[in-house]
């Protein structure tokens, strides 16, 4: 499938509409390749390129914020995440489409998650999300060490399926999770990454981090100035892979969309139903877990149990 065929699907873009492709200085050969793809589907492709963030979860300028707000459609194809961003909050609110492409790559852009079959992919994301509505307490186990708990009581479960049509949308691409912001005060145990983690990569051995009363209590070495910050450290999200064309590439934004996979995040989610307004957010993939809500298996060694 051509990357406009992808684009067409995920975002519906019409001839008319004034697309909006923010990007970085990191990300230049990205950038040309979504720009020739968005123009062959709008009339109207503005290209805005700003310097790289230092952390996900940090505000672009504030010019680049009010073009977001100003347009039909946002792709935001950056090294660090504007996901969890008021710009995006806000552009958002004022009706435009958003698709969030953090550190995606050329490879990613032609493979794996970004060609999935998006129906299967939001049927699935839609299903993980129902269970963790109706839920009020959520266990995950792994292999590597995992053994975290969280009440999940009250907060509501999102989708991110791949289909960005309706004014407000956003969304992931590639995509597939369902998700949940956590009671933050609630969390707490040990949570062993051994996939990738935010500003680090793939890693080479499990990265063990200890959580208490919703609170990170041993910031990795290698991202001290990221976790500077008190708010930083509070659990963000709990969220569960569901995209089967996903693979693992040492690259957050695909890996915690690998079918199965658990991935947890750190700092802001007051975009999802958090209480927590943080200049980062980070996410950790952990593979083969088994999950539970409120005592009934929903994830089993990596594998959903409704599939």
């Amino acid at each position: 499938m051509h990357l406009s065929e992808v684009l067409l699907q995920t975002l519906g873009i019409r001839q008319e509409e004034q697309v909006l492709l923010v990007t970085d200085t990191g990300m230049v050969e990205v950038a040309a390749m979504l720009r020739g793809a968005l123009e062959e589907l709008s009339g109207e492709v503005v290209v805005v390129e700003m310097s790289p963030r230092r952390v996900h979860g940090e505000e672009p300028p504030a010019c680049v914020a009010a073009a977001m707000a100003s347009a039909d459609v946002v792709v935001a194809a950056t090294s660090r995440s504007l996901s969890h961003t008021s710009a995006r909050k806000r552009a958002c609110e004022a009706g435009a489409r958003v698709a969030s492409m953090p550190g995606i790559t050329p490879e990613m852009l032609r493979s794996g998650a970004m060609l999935a079959d998006y129906s299967q992919v939001r049927e699935l994301a839609e299903r993980v999300a129902e269970v963790l509505s109706r839920g009020e307490r959520i266990r995950i186990r792994s292999p590597s060490g995992t053994d975290f708990e969280a009440s999940i009581a009250g907060r509501k479960g999102m989708a991110d399926t791949g289909m960005i049509h309706r004014p407000g949308d956003f969304g992931n691409l590639p995509a597939g999770e369902g998700f949940i912001a956590p009671v933050e005060e609630s969390c707490s145990g040990v949570v062993a990454f051994d996939c990738s983690f935010s500003g680090i990569g793939v890693l080479e051995e499990p990265l063990v981090l200890r959580v208490e009363r919703g609170r990170l209590l041993n910031p990795p070495a290698a991202l001290e100035e990221a976790f500077r910050s008190e708010s930083s450290r509070w659990v963000a999200e709990i969220g569960i892979g569901t995209n089967p064309s996903a693979v693992l590439r040492g690259n957050v934004l695909e890996d915690e969309k690998v079918l199965g996979t658990v991935h947890v995040a750190f700092g802001d989610n007051h975009t999802f139903g958090g209480r927590v307004e943080a200049e980062v957010h980070l996410d950790g993939v952990l593979s083969a877990p088994d999950v539970w809500v409120d005592g009934e298996k929903l994830v089993e060694e990596g594998r959903l149990c409704f599939q």
